[in-house]
């Protein structure tokens, strides 16, 4: 029998190494900037089109590479930090070329343009699918320009599954500022489609959280910072009142590395137990500094997680940090003196006489004086009635002989006029918040408030876009609010279907958009309120159930408009939302598939109380 196994050739090896680092754009993206950082960059431009399909380019002001370099840093373990095994234990650095560039090379078109210093013309090199086109001598700026161009051109099924332009530019934009927030002292720009994203220059970290999320988180960052003989912690967290409903602004950083961990994750919500409002996270940039022998690196691909070698005494430290930050804060809360009102605290000079309060007394005052008693001193908004001198003036204007109230409704039932009220006129009761109870004839139904005004408002929505019905109140004042650019373009990329279903934005420019007018059958009067809203659904759903883009946008506004839980319903509320659920096409189901309706049996209750 012949021989079956086989070496496979070094460009498939790539290809499937490059299925392990190489998974989307922002992979690349993250690879590239790191070793622009390991090359000792000061400055580094992000330039991305078609979401990073169609390029990404990285160009910065690092050290360069040799002509020889340049051509070996696209094979295969081709590194610049390990020399030796122990090596992989003791590791500060991210990558200095090398190592992920085969696997970029191996999917990708890549063109390469490097010098350093010493040289007087830099090195061009053209790669596509690991074969090498060319390389030539070519004038360029010190430093690496590369450029990768039709991403997965080589493989279909790969690019098959990329999603749209905006969601890759999301985890571009993510991976971005993984990077920039661990080197505050490097300035970096991002640029889609010719259109600038960020602009960062090199600063502290406080000034590089604000200028990747906006001036507003400024004003609700709390430093936390603890040193041990174990590792030491510093950075920010965020105050309750600022923590939003979409995870995204949590970071761990590890020797200048971001990383994941779950477990990390938990110690810092449950120093955050009963102090944040329900279904919402805070916001924290977290840095570790720990002796590299203690960690392990590369348990992951793209080393986004970390073995500790003692990771419960890092909870516990971590845990402690952050519970002692929120406690100065509540103690001591920061004074903005351009807005805090102050204590108003009269001042007294120096040699100023110290007099004692005086208390004015009646010495002559007998509580027990018949007279006292009738008569009181007249308030300053009794001024009209200083003339009387006894309480029984102030109802000198009613009858003399008045009937009592229960004796007036007495008289109404027995003529006919009022009708007699029923023991129980409540049909539906509201239970936690979030459910409504009301009895039928098996037994007690339960209705999920949240999930039935879902289902009644994309119905709405749907029958609305379909017979071309006006759905939208036009705002009086547009609102102008002031967006995250990852959030800008996702929005704006929907904005044809959201005007559809009643809320028209505008761009402001700038990140920046204006609120024109608002669905109105939402429950979300606050313009604000429901483009947070839609935002969070809109990352949490990226990949809803439907084809259609009408039916995906419907859902995503029912979502975001419906009456969330904790809101407290009067009868002809929660008698509303029952009649209109039970007159939708599938009152039984969210649009998404989810229960809305549970009906307790009667059976199943009594047997209960055996």
């Amino acid at each position: 029998m012949a021989d079956v196994i086989q070496l496979l050739p070094d460009s498939i090896a790539n290809q499937i190494a490059a299925g392990e680092v190489v998974q989307r754009p922002a992979s690349v993206v993250k690879e590239l900037l790191e070793n622009s950082i390991d090359a000792g960059a000061r400055n580094i431009n992000l330039i991305v089109r078609e979401g990073g399909k169609g390029l990404i380019q990285v160009i910065d002001d690092g050290v360069g590479m040799s002509e020889t370099d340049a051509r070996l840093c696209f094979e295969r373990h081709a590194t610049s930090k390990i020399r030796e095994a122990a090596d992989l234990f003791n590791i500060r650095t991210m990558g200095f070329r090398g190592e992920a560039l085969a696997s970029i090379a191996a999917v990708a078109e890549v063109e390469l343009r490097t010098r350093r210093a010493v040289d007087e013309v830099g090195t061009e090199v053209n790669i596509s699918a690991s074969e090498l086109v060319n390389q030539q001598p070519v004038a360029c700026s010190i430093g690496t320009q590369i450029a990768v161009k039709n991403l997965f051109f080589n493989v279909p099924a790969r690019r098959k599954f990329l999603k749209s332009d905006s969601v890759e530019l999301k985890h571009i934009i993510t991976e971005f500022q993984r990077v920039a927030l661990a080197y505050p002292e490097v300035a970096f720009s991002l640029s889609h489609n010719g259109s600038e994203l960020y602009r960062l220059p090199a600063s502290g970290l406080k000034q590089r959280i604000i200028g990747l999320f906006g001036k507003t988180i400024n004003q609700h960052l709390v430093d936390c910072s603890t040193q041990t003989s174990i590792v030491n912690i510093g950075g920010y967290i965020g105050k309750p009142e600022g923590a939003k409903k979409t995870a995204g602004e949590q970071f761990f950083f590890v020797n200048g590395r971001f990383m994941k961990n779950p477990f990390l994750h938990k110690a810092v919500l449950n120093a955050y137990n009963r102090l944040l409002p329900p279904d919402t996270y805070p916001s924290y940039f977290i840095y570790f500094d720990i002796d590299p022998q203690s960690i392990d690196v590369n348990i992951h691909p793209t080393k986004t997680e970390i073995k500790f070698e003692d990771e419960r005494m890092i909870w516990q430290i971590l845990h402690a940090a952050v519970r002692e930050s929120l406690g100065k804060f509540s103690v001591v809360p920061p004074i903005d003196f351009d807005s805090a009102p102050g204590f108003d605290i009269p001042y007294l000079p120096k040699n100023a006489p110290v007099t004692f309060p005086t208390i004015d007394v009646d010495p002559s005052y007998n509580p027990f004086d018949e007279h006292n008693r009738n008569v009181r001193k007249p308030h300053s908004a009794d001024k009209s009635r200083e003339s009387a001198t006894g309480w029984e003036q102030l109802f000198t204007d009613l009858p003399q002989d008045p009937t009592p109230i229960q004796t007036r409704i007495e008289t109404f039932e027995s003529e006919g006029m009022l009708s007699k009220a029923p023991e129980n006129t409540n049909r539906f009761y509201q239970f936690k918040g979030k459910y409504i109870l009301t009895t039928v004839k098996s037994g007690l139904m339960l209705i999920d408030q949240k999930r039935a005004h879902e289902r009644i408002l994309y119905e709405q929505y749907i029958s609305g876009m379909q017979a071309d019905i006006n759905l939208k109140q036009r705002e009086l004042f547009p609102q102008a609010i002031e967006l995250l650019p990852a959030d800008f373009e996702l929005l704006m990329s929907k904005a044809d279907e959201l005007s559809r279903l009643g809320m028209e934005i505008s761009n402001l420019n700038h990140n920046t958009i204006s609120v024109n007018s608002m669905p109105v059958s939402s429950s979300v009067t606050d313009p604000a309120k429901l483009v947070e809203n839609l935002l969070a659904i809109m990352h949490e759903n990226q990949a809803l159930p439907f084809d259609d883009a009408k039916h995906r946008i419907a859902l995503t506004m029912a979502k975001a408009s419906a009456i969330g839980y904790g809101k407290q319903l009067s009868q002809f509320e929660m008698q509303e939302i029952v009649d209109k659920l039970f007159a939708c096409h599938e009152p039984n189901l969210t649009p998404d598939g989810k229960k809305i309706i549970i009906i307790l049996e009667l059976d199943d209750i009594d047997s209960r109380f055996k």
